[in-house]
């Protein structure tokens, strides 16, 4: 095993006796029904087994047991393609496709990812840890396949998007469903997994029967039959049309779906391996833009996960038989608590403050405003675009829309907040959480973008606490500013600062001295300048180093007296923030020196930050120690950087 990944032991040595023989999707294909229905109870139960042992996404993936049985069992993979979307459904498709021994190592520095990673596998066909992306994907290759004359024949190459858990609310799924049924010869299923009763409830024997038989050669055929005997008589051909048209839709909720150009094959039991084969067997068998409609369940199988879903949607390690306890002592609050608490307590005091949230309600802490305030609280679904635009036209009618997002899912709605917040100079306060390295959820959700994409837009403040206690404060001082500004804080926990009732404001633009040089020596008067969570290693740097430490607070106005003044006064500059170099606070504060010119002498200024790399999954702390951003790593490489000795003491 790799460098970081746990080697503590292995706890699903009770794999059963099938899963063990299964290693990869050919020896699916080779099943029998029956053993195929063996296999699903020892998936589910080794699947529960070792997320328990790990931490990771559960009642998402206990859902997709027997759909991911059956799409292993009907499609030649990896020739045939197959996305999951989102990828946080995807642990039973890893271990079906020879990392089943892996899972161990699932989410841990030089792991598994948590999502299909196509360096990871063959069998990844499409990294997907963002949603609503998987219909753009399958088409595409789909549309490839066309051109390399790979969609004629039998052996004609298939491709398979598998979108749920809310991704279907996503704007970019429905663009791609416009575009994807126009061309008859692409070989495209698209399999909603409806694990909420988004759309209908969970059905029965009659409804599968339904189901296989829409999906049937014979139904398909009386359709193209209908259409050339009656092809020549239009009064009969479009009464025909609409009456097969209009009896699907009493049966079932086809119609959009039709009318994009797909079949709509279902609902159907998600659960029913009996029923998921031989539909899938029947589209497998049929060209052109298909859309499978499957009911499951979230935490199938397993008692405690079924009745609380989003208890159990990520849970860290916990005892299976027990389920997950109630921790003992209570923890420092989250900076998502931190966020939650003030929320509540501004709404309160001003009936204009309006929260929005693109589906993440839990993950940003709004439970309780959500309950308080259910007719100033808005979920948009998994739809980021509409949800900044959507703030922006709260903001136009003189209300204080608060935009509960994470940085990571910010960036998709970049061009709305250019245009349709910052252009018009609308007053939307950003609440950027997961701001910086995420640990166990990796590259594609650390948020080590956005000081670098926000900085650059006209009329944004961007702000970066130090503590729980100035988050607080920078939200107070965002949602009295006239115009859209940002508060971006970490993931988890800060250093405890107390932060309850906190209610002033802080002046825009003022950065804070926190360390002064006690025992100046003479070309060693060094100057840290710190960002947001950088900031607590800085100082515990700057007391080993004896330097001066700088909470500089805000990105965006930068405090400029501040750096005169400690350029004037220092002789080297450091800039440390948890974020990567490229375009970041650091090049802001490099970019300000070069504006001050002949007011300054010239100073060097070295920046500390993450590197023009993606940074995968891997404990937090572990992770920023690797490239240099905790404590001893800063002081570590200021030292490196000095041609005049400093201070021998070290950081403990």
């Amino acid at each position: 095993m790799g460098e970081g990944v746990s080697q503590e032991p292995d706890k699903t040595d009770s794999t059963g006796a099938l899963l063990r023989s299964v290693n990869m999707p050919a020896d699916v294909r080779r099943l029998s029904r029956k053993e195929l229905h063996q296999l699903a109870a020892e998936l589910r139960e080794f699947l529960l087994n070792s997320v328990s042992a790990t931490g990771g996404h559960l009642s998402s993936n206990l859902g997709t047991v027997e759909l991911t049985i059956a799409l292993h069992h009907v499609y030649q993979l990896p020739y045939d393609r197959l996305i999951w979307d989102v990828g946080h459904q995807s642990y039973p498709h890893k271990i079906l496709t020879g990392r089943r021994d892996q899972m161990s190592t699932l989410r841990q520095l030089n792991g598994l990812s948590g999502f299909p990673k196509r360096s990871e596998s063959e069998y990844d066909a499409f990294g997907t840890a963002h949603s609503s992306t998987s219909i753009s994907a399958a088409l595409g290759m789909a549309v490839a396949s066309k051109i390399k004359g790979e969609h004629i024949g039998p052996d004609r190459r298939r491709h398979v998007a598998v979108i749920g858990d809310g991704a279907l609310s996503g704007g970019m799924a429905f663009e791609a469903l416009n575009n994807g049924g126009i061309d008859t010869e692409l070989d495209l299923l698209v399999i909603l997994n409806d694990n909420d009763m988004s759309i209908s409830r969970p059905v029965g024997a009659l409804s599968n029967y339904l189901t296989r038989l829409l999906s049937g050669r014979f139904y398909r055929s009386a359709r193209e039959f209908s259409k050339q005997v009656l092809g020549a008589i239009p009064p009969v051909r479009e009464f025909a049309k609409r009456f097969e048209g209009h009896a699907k839709g009493m049966l079932m909720p086809s119609t959009l779906f039709e009318e994009l150009g797909f079949n709509y094959v279902g609902p159907i039991d998600g659960h029913d391996l009996d029923a998921l084969v031989p539909t899938l067997q029947n589209l497998r068998g049929l060209k052109g833009a298909h859309f499978l409609h499957v009911i499951t369940r979230k935490g199938q199988g397993y008692l405690q996960a079924e009745a609380d879903p989003i208890l159990y949607h990520g849970p860290g390690k916990f005892d299976p038989e027990v389920g997950i306890t109630a921790a003992g002592a209570p923890a420092k609050p989250t900076y998502s608590q931190i966020f939650g608490r003030w929320l509540c307590d501004v709404a309160e005091r001003d009936s204009r403050v309006v929260a929005v949230t693109p589906a993440m309600c839990e993950g940003s802490g709004m439970q309780e405003y959500a309950r308080r305030f259910p007719g100033r609280y808005f979920d948009v679904g998994i739809a980021e675009q509409h949800a900044v635009t959507f703030a922006a036209g709260i903001a136009c009618e003189g209300q204080r829309p608060v935009l509960a997002i994470y940085s990571t899912f910010l960036q998709r709605g970049y061009d709305q907040l250019i245009h349709d917040v910052a252009l018009q100079n609308l007053p939307v306060l950003f609440a950027i959480d997961r701001a910086g390295l995420v640990g166990a959820d990796g590259a594609t959700h650390a948020g080590v973008f956005d000081i670098a994409y926000l900085r650059c837009v006209p009329n944004m403040v961007v702000m970066a606490p130090k503590d729980e206690r100035e988050c607080r404060q920078m939200l107070n001082t965002g949602l009295a500013i006239a115009g859209p500004s940002a508060v971006r804080y970490p993931r988890g926990a800060g250093s405890g600062a107390d932060a309850t009732d906190c209610d002033e404001t802080l002046e825009v633009g003022r950065a804070e001295l926190l360390r002064e040089i006690k025992k100046p020596v003479a070309k060693s008067r060094i100057a840290i300048l710190a960002f947001g969570s950088m900031v607590a290693p800085s100082l515990a740097a700057g007391e080993a180093l004896d330097a001066a430490v700088v909470n500089m607070r805000f990105v965006k106005p930068l405090d400029l007296s501040m750096i005169e003044s400690i350029a004037k006064s220092h002789d080297m500059l450091f800039t440390v923030e948890e974020h990567v170099v490229m375009g970041g606070a650091g090049s802001a504060c490099a970019e300000a020196l070069v504006a001050l010119g002949d007011a300054i002498p010239m100073v060097p200024i070295v920046h500390l930050g993450l590197p023009d790399q993606f940074i995968d999954q891997g404990d937090h702390q572990k992770l920023l120690a690797l490239h240099g951003l905790d404590a001893k790593g800063i002081e570590a490489t200021i030292r490196g950087k000095m041609s005049v000795p400093l201070p021998l003491k070290a950081v403990s």
